[in-house]
């Protein structure tokens, strides 16, 4: 590995620059070229990166250093062809190379050819003395053309080389996680932590797959380990806050919240949490408070939006809510999310001009009129306003009388207002699979024993 910042590599880039001030020509052999192109690419300096080379294969034009940087320069250009035929030129004279075999693979995967590459990067790995960064290329090909198998082998290969190497062992559990490999991912986090006891890496991760596991004081200790090996990561401690706050014991999930806060810059995300929770603890003015600052912090954020407006809708601030949805509409126009909150918004206050608004801007953004429909039903039906849920439904059926889930909605609501023959004949119970009964049960409990019985 060449060293850029080295006494050599300055000389010949101050030497190069002074040469363009003056306009001299200076002679430089192919390393040094190599070295200045290298130099300005890193800087994303593309400009003086194609003046250097195309002086350097002037003055050098048998190099094959300097033509597969010519490559890799045209394969930033995404001119592809030419970058192959450039390659296939090269490997006539140097067949052995492993870069020819990665650059040919870094062409087929930018173009979506994921077996191609894969081919090309076993080729290379077969000229490669150094397997590690091949291997973990060929986990990414394989992970991008969702072969989660076969990723997660070679992920595997690059921990058992590099235990340190967190990246790829965030990617291999992920490949597990896809196919519902969890004792394989915690028999690997364990043999990790045999090695180095104090990986919090690897707790974090053990914590997180025990979360799922549904062992939540094996999580927390689990956390609780990660921070004893690294008191100032931020991640356990925002883990550990969201489990103590899923289980109910909000006060310490704060105390958590804060303290990552104290480990890192100020982020919009854990001033959500804090807030989320002063919320549910019926702390009305901090959780505003800490709302607002998330908001602050990161106007871009919709998931920060999206809880403010929630907020002030629970708390029947209609006019607060809505406030902040238009000005949060405003920096996210294409956020679908907070599209629907003022889809739910102006329905909740009769505003029925403005829910057509939402309603179409929604299906510019690629939403379905059934699928709008049910959201908005649903929304009204979590709050029992059986009325508007109705409403909606009944405009629903006429609009897509053969949608059987728009159907379902409805005669959940005919029931919901004692108009039960209506709904019975509507629903027919005995016609419903079982897929169709678990969605009605679920959408309306009190009324799962009727499904049963029938």
């Amino acid at each position: 590995m060449l060293n850029y910042n080295s006494e050599e590599a300055q000389s010949s880039i101050s030497k190069f620059e002074q040469m363009l001030k003056t306009n001299l020509i200076y002679f430089f052999d192919a390393q040094e070229f190599e070295d200045i192109v290298i130099h300005y690419l890193g800087f994303g300096d593309n400009q003086l990166a194609e003046k250097a080379l195309k002086m350097g294969l002037d003055q050098h034009p048998g190099s094959h250093e300097l033509m597969l940087l010519q490559s890799e320069m045209l394969i930033l250009d995404q001119k592809y062809d030419m970058a192959l035929e450039l390659l296939e030129y090269i490997e006539k004279v140097h067949p052995f190379d492993e870069e020819i075999a990665l650059q040919k693979a870094s062409i087929a995967s930018k173009k979506g050819d994921h077996k191609t590459s894969v081919k090309q990067l076993h080729q290379a790995l077969n000229n490669s003395e150094n397997p590690l960064d091949i291997w973990n290329l060929l986990g990414m090909e394989h992970l991008l053309a969702e072969e989660f198998e076969e990723a997660s082998f070679f992920f595997k290969k690059c921990i058992d080389e590099s235990p340190e190497d967190y990246p790829s062992l965030y990617n291999f559990l992920y490949c597990l996680e896809q196919t519902g490999q969890i004792e394989k991912a915690t028999a690997c986090l364990n043999k990790i932590l045999e090695y180095n006891p104090y990986c919090e890496v690897a707790w974090h991760q053990l914590g997180k797959i025990l979360i799922k596991s549904g062992k939540f004081k094996e999580a927390l200790s689990a956390f609780d380990f990660a921070i004893i090996s690294d008191d100032t990561f931020t991640g356990a401690y925002i883990e550990k806050g969201n489990l103590l706050e899923s289980i109910g014991k909000t006060n310490e999930a704060i105390q958590n919240y804060e303290v990552a806060m104290n480990t890192t810059d100020p982020t919009s995300f854990i001033h959500k949490c804090i807030g989320r929770c002063h919320e549910n603890l019926g702390n009305i003015y901090l959780a505003k408070k800490f709302y607002l600052k998330s908001i602050q912090l990161e106007p871009s954020n919709e998931n920060s939006w999206e809880s403010l407006i929630l907020f002030f809708i629970n708390q029947k601030k209609y006019s607060k809510a809505e406030y902040y949805l238009n000005r949060a509409l405003e920096i996210n126009s294409d956020s679908t999310n907070l599209w629907k909150k003022s889809l739910e918004l102006n329905a909740l206050n009769g505003k029925q001009e403005r829910v057509r608004i939402s309603s179409n801007r929604l299906v510019e953004l690629g939403n379905s009129k059934s699928d709008i429909f049910i959201h908005l039903i649903d929304f009204f039906i979590e709050k029992k306003v059986w009325v508007n849920a109705y409403e909606f439904a009944e405009e629903a059926v006429s609009s897509f009388p053969k949608n059987k889930n728009l159907a379902l909605r409805l005669a959940g609501c005919y029931l919901n207002l004692s108009r039960i023959e209506e709904g019975l004949n509507l629903l027919n119970p005995s016609s419903l699979n079982a897929s169709e009964k678990t969605s009605f049960i679920k959408l309306f409990p009190n009324y799962g024993k009727l499904i049963s019985d029938m």
